[in-house]
């Protein structure tokens, strides 16, 4: 199974992983395409097939989304096995950082969190196998790389694996704008999962119910809530404050 990345960023992000699978480059044929040399000598000095086009066909790959004269196709990585995914939790121990999110329907949402979690230092991440939003091309562009770099376990059932977690130790925070306690006086260490919900419609009940906690990001003007991707970088970045990876 192949996937498509495109854009200048995204695929300078995908170089920068010694282990990216690409198996072929598009690149725009015409003189404006200069500024894109360096991403072409890069891929030829991996041995990656570059055809030439034009603009119609980077549109029709992509779909008319901005692609900045560049697609590449690439190995889609193998989906995290529930196993590999405990076994990721149990390794990591005391200072494993999970983000879940429940029912995210955006894919440009989805990249947004993956960037994020990628810049604070989340193990995994966790999103529902259904009714979520997929890692789209539009999601991995979104993601500049991350969404290749972190490992993410497309969940059969979210509330099992938050009573898993549980059970091994890790505490679960959710978000809710009717969480009991206000974010910043919440204790975010390790081992932790903070939990979202989708746009909108915020935590499922069931999934507030399989939560140690619920939490809420205090709000000071009028309007009532935060895009998803904002309050999950407020929320993992609390939990940095409070213990920044590596110490």
């Amino acid at each position: 199974m192949t996937t498509r990345i495109y854009g200048v960023h995204s695929v300078r992000a995908l170089l920068e992983q010694e282990d990216a699978r690409i198996v072929r480059a598009h690149v725009l044929a015409e003189p404006a395409a200069d500024r894109l040399a360096e991403l072409v000598a890069a891929l030829e000095a991996r041995g990656v097939e570059v055809k030439r086009v034009n603009r119609r066909e980077l549109d029709r790959l992509t779909g008319g989304a901005v692609h900045q004269g560049i697609v590449v196709e690439t190995s889609a990585p193998a989906e995290l096995g529930l196993t590999e995914f405990e076994e990721l939790v149990v390794s990591r121990g005391r200072d494993v950082r999970l983000l879940v999110l429940d029912g995210v329907e955006d894919p440009r949402n989805l990249g947004a969190c993956l960037r994020t979690a990628d810049a604070a230092a989340i193990d995994a991440v966790v999103v529902p196998r259904t009714r979520a939003a997929r890692l789209t091309p539009a999601a991995r562009k979104t993601a500049t790389g991350a969404a290749e770099r972190l490992p993410i376990l497309h969940a059969p059932n979210l509330v099992k694996v938050l009573r898993w977690l549980r059970s091994a130790g890790v505490r679960v925070v959710g978000a809710d704008s009717e969480g009991a306690r206000p974010l910043f006086d919440a204790t975010l260490v390790p081992p932790l999962a903070l939990v979202l919900g989708g746009e909108g419609r915020g935590l499922k009940p069931a999934t507030r119910a399989a939560c140690d906690e619920v939490v809420a990001i205090p709000m000071y003007g009028r309007v009532e809530s935060l895009n998803v991707s904002v309050a999950a970088a407020i929320l993992m970045y609390e939990a940095v404050r409070q213990s920044p990876p590596g110490r």
